[in-house]
C-alpha cells in the first residue's frame, strides 16, 4: 500500500493476479487543512481492506513531500491500526520500491509506469495504485517462489536481511478468513 492523501492499494493473488486495485482519498483532506475526523474516516476506509492475514508492503516515508506532516500523520496512522490488529507488514523504502520494478532507484514516477507496464503489463492512471502494485509484487515475492530479475533479488535480499525497525516477519502459511474459509495467500 502507498499511503498518502490518495492511499493506493493493490491485492494480488499467490500467481500475481489483481484481486483489487483501489486509490482511497477523503475529500476533505485534498487542499485543506486536515482534521481528526477526516483522518480518522480515510484511515477506516484503508483499514476495512485489509484482512488479518494479508501480507502487507507499505512504502516507506518519501522525505522530499511538501506536505510532509499530513502524509507522515497518515503514514503512521496506517502502520499503528496494522500493528494494533497484529497484521505484521514490511516497509519499503522508495527507492528499493523503483529499484524493484527494474528502474533506476531514483527514477521519475513516468519512468516507474513505463517499467511497471513493461514487467508485469499492469497500467493505472493513479502512481499511488501503481506504486501499491510494485509493493504487492514485493510482498509477493517474499512469500512465493517467484522468477526474479537481479535488481528483484537484490531489493529482496535487502529486505530480508535487515531488521526491518522490529516489525514482524510476514507469514506465509495459508490461513482461514473471517468467514472460515481457506483462502489463498493474498499480497
Amino acid at each position: 500500500m502507498d499511503p498518502s492523501t490518495k492511499t493506493g492499494i493493490v491485492i494480488l493473488d499467490e500467481d500475481g493476479e489483481v484481486w483489487e486495485e483501489r486509490e482511497i482519498s477523503e475529500d476533505s483532506l485534498n487542499g485543506r487543512s486536515p482534521t481528526p475526523e477526516a483522518m480518522l474516516r480515510l484511515l477506516r476506509k484503508v483499514m476495512a481492506l485489509v484482512e488479518p492475514d494479508d501480507q502487507v508492503a507499505i512504502e516507506g516515508f518519501g522525505f522530499a513531500s511538501q506536505s510532509g506532516f499530513l502524509l507522515g500523520g497518515i503514514g503512521w496512522a496506517i502502520r499503528l491500526q496494522l500493528h494494533i490488529r497484529g497484521i505484521p507488514f514490511i516497509e519499503v523504502a522508495p527507492s528499493a520500491l523503483k529499484k524493484f520494478s527494474g528502474a533506476s532507484g531514483n527514477c521519475a514516477k513516468e519512468e516507474l509506469a513505463v517499467e511497471v507496464y513493461a514487467r508485469w503489463g499492469f497500467r493505472s492512471k493513479s502512481n499511488n495504485i501503481t506504486d501499491a502494485y510494485v509493493l504487492a509484487q514485493i510482498a509477493r515475492a517474499m512469500h512465493e517462489p517467484i522468477r526474479l530479475i537481479k535488481k528483484q533479488e537484490e531489493v529482496i535480499s535487502n529486505l530480508r536481511g535487515s531488521d526491518n525497525h522490529g516489525k514482524r516477519s510476514i507469514s506465509s502459511e495459508v490461513r482461514e478468513n473471517h468467514t472460515g474459509r481457506k483462502k489463498q495467500n493474498r499480497a
